[in-house]
Parts: C-alpha cells; sequence; structure tokens
C-alpha cells in the first residue's frame, strides 16, 4: 500500500509542474487579451481615403506595382545566409571541440564543413558574383 501512495505523490508533483507552466501561459495569453481589447476600445476610428492608400516607406505609391530588382541582391543575401549558418555551426562546435573525447572526429568533420563553404565561396567568386558593379 505505501508505493500506491508514492506513486500518488510523483505524479501530484509532477503534474503541478505543468499545471504552473499552465497558469503562466493563460496568465499571458489574458494579458495579451486585455492589452488588444483595451487598444480597440480607446483608438478613434476616423476613416479617411488617405489612411486607405497603400504605404511604402513615406513614398506615395504611383505606378506600376512591378518593380525591376537587380539579381545581384539577392545573391548578397544568399551569401550572407552561408556566412550566418556557418557562424551557428562554429560555436557549438567550439564547446563540443573542448570535451574530452570528442577533438579528432568534431575536428574532421568542421573541416569537411567548412570545404563545403569554401567551394561555394569560390565558386561564387569564379562566376563574378564578389565583385560589386
Amino acid at each position: 500500500m505505501p508505493d500506491a501512495t508514492v506513486r500518488t505523490t510523483v505524479a501530484a508533483d509532477y503534474f503541478q509542474g505543468y499545471s504552473v507552466v499552465g497558469i503562466i501561459a493563460v496568465i499571458g495569453v489574458l494579458f495579451v487579451a486585455v492589452a488588444f481589447g483595451a487598444g480597440r476600445l480607446l483608438r478613434p476610428v476616423v476613416p479617411t481615403p488617405e489612411k486607405m492608400l497603400t504605404y511604402e516607406c513615406g513614398v506615395d505609391p504611383v505606378g506600376e506595382g512591378w518593380a525591376h530588382t537587380q539579381v545581384r541582391y539577392y545573391v548578397y543575401a544568399f551569401l550572407y545566409v552561408i556566412f550566418a549558418v556557418d557562424s551557428i555551426f562554429l560555436f557549438p562546435w567550439a564547446t563540443v571541440f573542448a570535451a574530452p573525447g570528442f577533438g579528432g572526429a568534431t575536428l574532421v568533420e568542421m573541416f569537411i564543413f567548412l570545404g563545403f563553404l569554401t567551394v561555394g565561396l569560390l565558386y561564387a567568386w569564379k562566376k563574378g558574383v564578389l565583385e560589386w558593379t
């Protein structure tokens, strides 16, 4: 019989942790709902034709909706993503590299990863992507 009491106590402690998280989540949702409700009640609603215009960085929308954009800006964005991903992998690698028993394997894996990035960078350089024109 004492075994059932211990299980009940452990289960009660287990679910008490989740109940605290649940209560905090409900309070957070209520806080956001009250803030949005108060904003809706307190804001002035005066629709005008000027307010219904499309707004883009302070410039009046004139002309067609299509604009020509050069591809090189997308290429620079992709290069940035490559280097951002590289830095994201380097920090955890540095912590694992310091752990005992992982040194050689993680060193080889990181140099393979950096090799792939280098091949991509050399390809972009060969294609002339890195030259600003």
